[in-house]
C-alpha cells in the first residue's frame, strides 16, 4: 500500500462517525500480527518506541533518527496506517520541521506534535511544564508547513488537562485549531463535562490517550473523538512473556514443559511473513 494511501485512511476514518482503538504496536512482528487480525490503524508510543529501541524509560533521551528507524521497519512490515508519538518535535519550530520530514520519509501516516517541555529541566523533574501557547502555535503551523504529502495528518497535542486546568485547555485547544492541524489530542480526560467543553471551541477531530474506562468508545464518538488510545498492554503483555520463558530457561525447565505458551508454526509464519517469501522464491530463485 502506498504511503498516501495509508494517510488518506486516517482522514477517510476522521470522516466518519466511528471511535476506534488502534493497535498498540512496536516492531514489525507486532505490526504483522495487527494486520493478520484485521487492525487498519497502528499506535507508537513514545514511552514504547523508548523501551523497544532503548531499554529506557520515557524521558525524551530517544533521537529522532531513532524513532524514524524504528517507524520504517514497521512500515515496511505492514499495511497499517501507522500515528506516531513524535514527543515536542525534538526541539523548536524548525525541528518539528525536520521531525515531519523524518517521519513522512519512513512511511508514518499521522504524527502528534505536544506542547510540554522536553526534556524537562533541571528542577522540574516531579512535574509537566509547558511552552507558551504562541511557541506552541509556531511549532505546529511549522510542522503543516513542513509536510510534503498533503494527506499527512498533523496532530496538535495537549498535555494542559494534566500540567494546568481546563481553562487553558479551552485556550489552547482553540489556538491550535487555527493553525490547520488536522486533529487535536487530549490527554486525562476523565469525564464527558470536559469534552463537551472542549468540543464547544472546536470541530476537529478528537485523538484521546488515557481516557477513563468508564467512558466506551460509542459515547467517545458521539463527541467527535475518532481514536481512542487504551493503553500499551500489547508491548507489557510481551515483555511479561519474555520474561516467563527466560525464568523458565533460567531454571532448566524443559521446551515440552511450556509448549502451550509459545506461538504455533501457523502463526510464526504470520509474524515472518513466511508465505510471502516462498511465493517470491518460488517465483523469483
Amino acid at each position: 500500500m502506498r504511503d498516501t494511501d495509508r494517510r488518506q485512511r486516517i482522514r477517510d476514518h476522521f470522516a466518519t462517525n466511528e471511535c476506534i482503538r488502534p493497535a498498540s504496536v512496536f516492531d514489525p512482528v507486532s505490526a504483522r500480527i495487527a494486520t493478520d487480525l484485521g487492525f487498519e490503524f497502528g499506535m507508537l508510543g513514545g514511552s514504547v518506541a523508548s523501551t523497544t529501541v532503548l531499554g529506557a524509560p520515557d524521558l525524551a533521551i530517544i533521537t529522532l533518527s531513532e524513532l524514524a528507524e524504528q517507524c520504517r521497519r514497521i512500515t515496511r512490515a505492514s499495511d497499517l496506517s501507522l500515528i506516531v508519538d513524535a514527543d515536542n518535535g525534538y526541539g523548536n519550530a524548525l525541528s518539528v520541521m525536520r521531525t515531519i520530514d523524518e517521519l513522512e520519509t519512513a512511511g508514518v501516516a499521522g504524527m502528534t506534535i505536544e506542547d510540554t517541555v522536553l526534556p524537562r529541566r533541571y528542577g522540574h523533574q516531579a512535574e509537566e511544564e509547558l511552552i507558551p501557547i504562541d511557541e506552541m502555535v509556531g511549532k505546529l503551523r511549522a510542522a503543516v508547513a513542513a509536510r510534503q504529502d498533503p494527506a499527512t495528518v498533523i496532530i496538535g497535542r495537549t498535555h494542559s488537562l494534566a500540567a494546568t486546568n481546563i481553562a487553558d485547555t479551552l485556550e489552547r485547544v482553540k489556538a491550535f485549531s487555527d493553525t490547520g492541524v488536522d486533529a487535536i489530542f487530549l490527554l486525562g480526560i476523565k469525564e464527558v463535562a470536559q469534552l463537551e467543553s472542549i468540543r464547544a471551541i472546536t470541530s476537529l477531530p478528537f485523538v484521546l490517550g488515557t481516557v477513563a474506562e468508564a467512558i466506551d468508545n460509542a459515547t467517545l464518538a458521539g463527541y467527535g473523538v475518532k481514536v481512542a488510545l487504551r493503553g500499551h498492554g500489547t508491548f507489557n503483555a510481551a515483555v511479561k512473556a519474555i520474561y516467563a520463558s527466560l525464568e523458565h530457561q533460567r531454571g532448566g525447565g524443559s521446551p515440552s514443559e511450556v509448549s502451550d505458551t509459545l506461538a504455533s508454526a501457523g502463526l510464526m509464519s504470520v509474524a515472518s511473513n513466511n508465505d510471502g517469501y516462498k511465493a517470491w522464491g518460488a517465483d523469483f530463485l
